[in-house]
């Protein structure tokens, strides 16, 4: 029993368990955004469980190609793939049987275009971001795309197609992801030093300048934030909220600024942990009212 516990947490760990459902959830909040009052129990649960998959073998894909990087980071060296706990074969077979079948589900339970954006989320998630992140800061800016796709695959598994609605969700959680990923790298600044990743926006160590930077990026979220109101796809105590946690987004980008240090990046970075899912929801309670 003990090695079978074992066993579940290192697969666990190689999907990346709750980031995968993190991710599954921006796709369900889609879904229901442009469902409404409309949703299929039926439609959603293909959704949530084939995204899941296909969330799954991007995250382990990601592990397999950066099993040497990952094997350098206190982060990451426990990992199953770069600790020796799991074999590359057994790697690449779970992953690739995660990604057929999660895209297979997609396209029994949802619609083509959903199926379609998945497998571009995964293959340039695994094959473009992750390559990039030793070479590039501007990984980043490549990891934003895939790491937008959720709430689209999600929105797109019920309407059948993409429209400004979609794309207003698209770019709150594309310029979402800026604050976030850099709040993170600031944090993980050092260990990310060790395996050669350069991440942040400016190449030296996290300082003022780097901090000026996501607060730029944090405030050019605000428009993104308040255009579904302003087009009319949500509702004022929606949008009341949005604002709210907007500003506080930015106030939190603001104090990393004044102060640029290890402390107030974490306070962002949890900050952009709570934003999202606050934001989305609003969306979603003003489309069913």
């Amino acid at each position: 029993m003990t090695a079978l516990r074992s066993r579940l947490a290192d697969y666990g760990q190689f999907l990346k368990l709750r980031l995968s459902l993190l991710v599954i959830f921006s796709a369900v909040l889609g879904y229901l955004i442009a469902a409404g009052d409309q949703m299929d129990w039926g439609t959603m649960g293909w959704l949530a469980l084939g995204g899941f998959l296909v969330t799954g073998a991007s995250n382990g894909l990601n592990q397999i190609i950066e099993r040497d990087t990952d094997a350098l980071m206190r982060r990451t060296e426990g990992r199953p793939v770069p600790s020796g706990r799991m074999g590359l074969r057994e790697a690449w077979a779970l992953a690739t049987a995660m990604g057929i079948t999660g895209l297979a589900i997609l396209h029994h339970g949802t619609t083509e275009l959903s199926v379609q954006m998945g497998a571009v989320a995964l293959l340039s998630y695994a094959f473009a971001y992750t390559p990039l992140k030793r070479i590039t800061p501007v990984a980043v800016f490549v990891g934003a795309f895939p790491g937008a796709m959720p709430v689209l695959i999600g929105y797109s598994a019920f309407a059948g197609h993409l429209n400004l609605e979609a794309g207003l969700l698209f770019l709150v959680q594309f310029f979402w992801q800026f604050p976030h990923f850099w709040s993170i790298a600031w944090v993980l600044h050092e260990d990310y030093q060790r395996a050669g990743f350069h991440l942040l926006p400016t190449r030296d160590k996290p300082q003022t300048s780097t901090a000026r930077i996501i607060l730029w990026y944090t405030v050019a979220l605000l428009p993104f934030a308040m255009a579904p109101w302003w087009y009319g796809f949500q509702g004022m105590v929606g949008a009341i909220v949005c604002l709210m946690m907007t500003l506080w987004f930015v106030y939190a980008a603001w104090q990393l600024y004044r102060g640029a240090d290890q402390a107030l990046a974490r306070k962002l970075m949890f900050a952009s942990f709570v934003y999202l899912p606050i934001v989305q929801l609003a969306y979603w309670l003003d489309a069913i009212r």
